[in-house]
């Protein structure tokens, strides 16, 4: 059986965000400089990372990494986002499962892409003399390489589940992008397997990463109030305020978001509460790296140096 005729419904309408007419030109424009913020910051870091040799240690291999999830989850939703305020956002049944696909893949990995940099935090400040021999190129290759290989496992666990489901009436997708919930509610057949998949691998997902994060930044927070001086103090904090920032942004709009989404009713919430983590967090992730980044800033201005001069 092919995954056409697994359904009824051939293609789906995304509402988007806004029903009000006169809310479409100002939303459509902060939303397209907020993607091309996000792109052009994702791709700059990217790209500084890739040419400055000073970049190449295990804090800014996972960083380029972050960067590169960032980047392309916002290129799988956002362009069809968008479409959605200057005419009537029409997405293919195949198409939506892809955009699921990838979508769970990217958000999956990346919070295991945080995982290992808090890791890797802890291995700096905590085991100094260690770091080079732990956190070694192969280490971090094959940390990156579970992180992706997590990713997929979930996003395979969502997408497969939700191509056995039939979708015979309603085609109209409460979301601005295929969401699991709200594809969940279209159904004509059962739910109940994948709402409990859905709920297992977010909650293995959310439970595992924000654990082990915790307890990284438990184990660093008790290393670092050891340290005699005020200014050594000060330096160790500042290696990993950055990304206790983008952790604290990124899990808890996506633990609001889906929170606010398992209650009956609440998908309107739901919706504009996902806008923050897949819109304003992969934006703010290249200021909130590189703003509080000396290394970063001094490989920017090396860099600009070399291509103006």
């Amino acid at each position: 059986m092919t995954l056409r005729n697994s359904s009824s419904v051939t293609k789906f309408i995304l509402v988007g965000l806004p029903e009000q007419s006169e809310l479409q030109l100002p939303l459509f424009l902060l939303f397209l400089g907020s993607y091309v913020f996000t792109v052009v910051g994702n791709l700059g870091l990217i790209t500084l990372i890739g040419l400055n040799s000073s970049l190449h240690t295990p804090m800014y291999f996972f960083l380029f990494n972050l960067s590169f999830i960032d980047l392309c989850y916002s290129c799988v939703f956002t362009p069809k986002m968008l479409n959605d305020f200057v005419s009537e956002n029409i997405i293919s049944y195949m198409g939506c499962m892809i955009q699921l696909f990838f979508f769970c893949f990217f958000v999956n990995s990346e919070c295991y892409v945080l995982v290992s940099m808090a890791y890797d935090r802890y291995m700096a400040i905590c085991n100094p003399l260690l770091y080079t021999v732990t956190m070694s190129p192969r280490v971090c290759s094959l940390l990156m390489f579970g992180s992706y290989v997590i990713g997929f496992a979930g996003a395979i666990a969502h997408t497969g589940n939700m191509l056995r489901l039939t979708f015979c009436d309603s085609n109209i997708i409460d979301h601005y992008l295929c969401e699991v919930l709200p594809l969940l509610q279209l159904s004509c057949t059962s739910t109940h397997v994948n709402e409990l998949v859905f709920f297992i691998v977010v909650g293995v997902v959310i439970t595992i990463s924000s654990t082990s994060i915790f307890i990284s930044y438990a184990l660093i927070l008790s290393s670092i109030l050891r340290i005699p001086s005020a200014e050594g103090r000060s330096k160790a904090f500042s290696t990993c305020g950055s990304h206790i920032v983008a952790v604290a942004l990124f899990f808890g709009s996506g633990a609001f978001t889906y929170l606010t989404m398992s209650f009956p009713g609440s998908m309107d919430h739901g919706k504009f509460a996902s806008v923050f983590y897949t819109n304003v967090v992969p934006m703010l992730n290249p200021l909130i790296y590189s703003l509080r980044n000396k290394h970063v800033k001094l490989a920017l201005g090396k860099t600009l140096k070399r291509v103006l001069f």
